[in-house]
């Protein structure tokens, strides 16, 4: 099941399931369904929002896909990022930006608020006050369902709700002491989205293909089969000292492909469109604008 937060012309955010060619508006199946996407995630409703679809859907719940705007599935509580989980992404940051050849025996972590957060089609902010070396990162995003704490990992993928698709935005030259808080958290640095797939419906994430692209150039294409540290590890490690709420999101690394590893480097300018794509998730675009 594909989940999605939209809207329609009066702006009012809902609740809906993304199908081929609609999208059902949860809200107008049952009086008591479920408001909103995180609603679905901390109840543990998704097989009741399931059993709705099964029934009779009348068509004043459905919405053609191009009348509708998809918004930010929902507004984590945090998102815990990974670094350097790809093995040739480790060798291109080497080379490029400074880190340590070596691969990581642990993850690497860091975390972006919820205020970089943004949906498909908003604008990612181009400052040039700020960087000129603005760069792509796509990314796997886990979806917590079941708060975790001390979780083992053969135990860990209980407390995954869903996955979905972020494009970790960096800028390259406002690491700070080493540290990368504020080169990725700045607003408009977590492209969210389209939409949430349930858990039940991807047998394993640990094969799926990623690909971005540039004003449709390919930049990055690979796939999750090549994480060093795969998601019940990730979910182990991060909460040996951590709670993760449902809602959080684990963003859970890119292969290589990015900006700072070309040759020559390339970096995004107004006027980009950038569009990150995880097989049975979809496409996240988003163009880049300058910064008001």
């Amino acid at each position: 099941m594909l989940l999605v937060t939209f809207s329609t012309g009066d702006g009012r955010r809902r609740l809906g399931v993304r199908t081929r060619t609609d999208v059902v508006e949860v809200g107008a199946l049952a009086p008591d369904a479920p408001d909103t996407l995180l609603d679905v995630v901390r109840d543990d409703a998704a097989d009741a929002v399931a059993a709705l679809l099964s029934g009779p859907v009348p068509d004043t719940a459905r919405h053609p896909v191009d009348r509708v705007r998809l918004h930010a599935p929902l507004r984590p509580g945090k998102i815990v990022a990974v670094g350097l989980n790809y093995t040739e992404h480790v060798a291109e940051s080497a080379r490029a930006l400074d880190t340590a050849r070596e691969l990581p025996q642990r993850p690497v972590l860091f975390c972006k608020p919820a205020t970089a957060v943004i949906g498909p089609d908003e604008a990612i902010e181009h400052d040039a006050a700020l960087t000129a070396q603005l760069d792509w990162e796509c990314e796997l995003a886990v979806v917590i369902g079941r708060a975790a704490r001390r979780v083992a990992p053969e135990r860990a993928m209980e407390h995954v709700f869903g996955y979905s698709v972020l494009n970790d935005i960096s800028a390259r030259d406002q690491r700070r002491g080493g540290l990368w808080f504020y080169s990725k958290g700045q607003d408009t640095y977590a492209p969210f989205g389209p939409a949430v797939r349930t858990a039940g419906d991807v047998p394993d994430p640990h094969a799926l293909d990623l690909s971005l692209r540039v004003n449709g150039e390919v930049k990055q294409e690979s796939s999750t089969r090549f994480m060093l540290f795969r998601i019940p590890e990730l979910i182990a490690d991060i909460s040996a000292g951590m709670t993760l709420e449902p809602g959080d999101v684990i963003a859970t690394g890119t292969p290589s492909g990015v900006g700072a590893g070309r040759s020559p480097q390339q970096w995004l300018r107004p006027g980009d469109v950038v569009e990150a794509t995880v097989q049975h998730i979809g496409t996240l675009r988003n163009p880049v604008v300058a910064a008001p």
